[in-house]
């Protein structure tokens, strides 16, 4: 059994429900938005599903699909899954259970820019896993920003159909797209609707609230040596670290389109962190 749900509906580009700017902010880790959303998500679904989580037992969360660096939904999810686990405390139910999509290919395509036959194509030829035995027979949430052509959905209730599970599967969204005619790359438009250059990147990504994810470190990779080394001139120390060992965690140094980037990242912060220890020795022994 299949159930979508939905924040908000677009029917009209021209007249978007929530701000523009703002999502573009969390697209990049903005982690402020990113529990705007997930409250306001979480507050509408039990306001009109709260009694479905109620004839459930065990219920599974599972956000979008990730390797090792997280999408921005995911900070988004973790809001939720807070709000609904005080509903479930509250109701005397067990708190959501966790789950995940592994995916094992990573790809530098820009997702945002495709049409619905080119995401599918491209998502298809990806490896998803999922674990069907814990998934069976349960109510399970999958969670996602936007619905813009429904691909995504499509190759998860694939994969459910391909290993016969059977459950309750809801699909919850931020926002879905329902204005017929609008270009697929609208979903671009939103992305970088107020973030588009390096300097707003370094802004997010230096802020209290910033949360790490796939967009924000594939933009800075793209980059040049120019925007790089400006990047890391003005960055958070500790995140430009954070950034690295996630970026090599997705195995991007393999990748030719960002391996230069992380290259000279790594080689930068490496080498600032010898200075920084060589300037601790000599005060020690001044």
């Amino acid at each position: 059994m299949y159930t979508r749900f939905a924040r908000h509906r677009i029917t009209d580009p021209a007249a978007l429900p929530f701000s523009a700017a703002g999502y573009s902010r969390f697209k990049f880790g903005d982690g402020m938005i990113a529990r705007q959303y997930g409250y306001e998500l979480s507050s509408a679904f039990l306001e009109t599903h709260g009694g479905l989580l109620m004839e459930h037992e065990n219920i599974v969360l599972v956000p979008s699909p990730y390797d090792a660096i997280p999408t921005a939904s995911y900070a988004m999810t973790l809001a939720f899954r807070e709000r609904v686990n005080k509903f479930l405390y509250r109701s005397g139910k067990k708190s959501l259970l966790q789950s995940k999509i592994h995916r094992y290919r990573t790809y530098s395509e820009d997702y945002g820019a495709m049409n619905f036959e080119q995401r599918l194509a491209l998502i298809s030829s990806d490896t998803y896993h999922l674990d069907g035995a814990f998934l069976r027979d349960r109510l399970v949430l999958f969670i996602d920003d936007v619905r813009i052509t429904g691909s995504h959905e499509m190759v998860i209730r694939r994969q459910l159909e391909r290993e016969g599970l059977n459950g309750h599967f809801a699909f919850l969204y931020y926002a879905v797209l329902e204005s017929e005619g609008t270009a697929p790359d609208f979903e671009n438009y939103l992305n970088y609707y107020d973030v588009d250059n390096m300097e707003k990147v370094i802004g997010i990504f230096n802020g209290h609230d910033f949360l790490m994810n796939t967009r924000i470190v594939k933009y800075i990779l793209r980059g040049t040596d120019e925007t790089v080394r400006g990047f890391l001139e003005k960055a958070n120390v500790p995140r430009t670290h954070e950034l690295a060992d996630y970026a090599i965690g997705n195995s991007y140094h393999l990748m030719d389109e960002y391996k230069t980037a992380l290259n000279l990242i790594i080689q930068l912060i490496d080498y600032g962190d010898q200075s920084s220890k060589r300037s601790a020795r000599s005060s020690q022994r001044a």
